[in-house]
């Protein structure tokens, strides 16, 4: 004789997965589980955390070529912001924000600079913040990633290759364009035309007078100054001298400035197996938060 049972049918779960989480950058749809994006590869973090808030978070980019120091920028920036109790603080949104700032001070800490951000954007870390300033009563939140420098160029070249990057730079409320000061100060051109061919990128992305990029925030921001003193004493003269390019194209913005920032006092070459290795002597950042405050200012207007 078979012994007689109740089975409790899980069918019900099936229900959450035929209601989809649109991504909070591409906007497709994934299921409640999903950890990234299955058509951009964006964090599905980002979803969850902006559908509980009551003002959907704005998004800022920080964009420049491969080693232009985008990393070591955003990670000391966040990090110095973290620690401020100064005028402009920053409160990081869930554990996958840290992420960044820890591996970039870790690095720095051990006398290295961070790796090179990988070109899959399944790798790219992201950081979701709410940003505090003492002028204002109310906080900004804002979604900020660090994208890969070769990535960016591939899908200026070869647009829609990234679609991450398209649909990212199409929702955004401002940008960092970083330079590196040092290439751009030793005669190199490759500086001055990947940020005349961001610029060209963005307007083609949206060049309405009223609401397109001519009329969003564009901080350009010369990288590596501390060994590039001239740039530190005025930025726009550095910009008109060295990248004659960059400084025409950039009259396209109604709302543009420019700024000089470092973040390792001294480095020097150490010798490895595999050749010569840059490293940071020691840490002495200086104007990193001004574009970044000029920025969430005009974001704020």
């Amino acid at each position: 004789m078979s012994a007689k049972g109740v089975l409790q049918l899980d069918s019900f779960r099936l229900a959450q997965y035929s209601v989809q989480v649109p991504c909070f950058i591409c906007g497709n749809g994934n299921s409640f589980d999903s950890e990234l994006c299955r058509h951009c590869q964006a964090p599905m973090a980002l979803a969850h955390q902006a559908n509980i808030q009551k003002v959907p978070p704005q998004l800022v980019a920080a964009l420049g070529s491969a080693g232009a120091g985008k990393t070591v920028y955003l990670g000391m920036l966040t990090d110095m912001l973290s620690q401020s109790g100064g005028e402009l603080q920053l409160l990081a949104r869930g554990a996958f924000s840290v992420s960044l700032q820890q591996m970039t001070i870790s690095a720095l800490a051990d006398c290295e600079f961070p790796d090179k951000t990988p070109n899959e954007p399944d790798r790219w870390n992201w950081i979701h913040c709410q940003v505090r300033s003492e002028k204002k009563r109310h906080p900004i939140e804002l979604i900020i990633p660090d994208l890969s420098g070769e990535a960016i160029l591939e899908e200026i070249d070869h647009p829609h290759t990234y679609p991450v990057i398209r649909a990212f730079l199409s929702k955004c409320s401002g940008v960092m364009i970083l330079v590196d000061a040092i290439r751009l100060k030793e005669g190199e051109k490759d500086q001055n035309f990947f940020a005349m061919k961001m610029i060209s990128y963005l307007c083609e992305l949206d060049d309405d007078p009223k609401r397109g990029w001519p009329t969003r925030p564009v901080g350009v921001v010369y990288t590596k100054a501390d060994q590039c003193e001239p740039c530190f004493n005025d930025a726009a003269e550095f910009a008109r001298k060295h990248s004659p390019g960059l400084w025409q194209h950039s009259q396209r913005f109604s709302r543009c400035r420019y700024f000089a920032a470092g973040v390792a006092g001294a480095c020097a070459m150490q010798m490895e197996l595999g050749g010569r290795r840059l490293v940071p002597l020691r840490v002495e950042p200086r104007g990193v938060i001004e574009p970044f405050q000029w920025l969430v200012g005009e974001l704020e207007k």
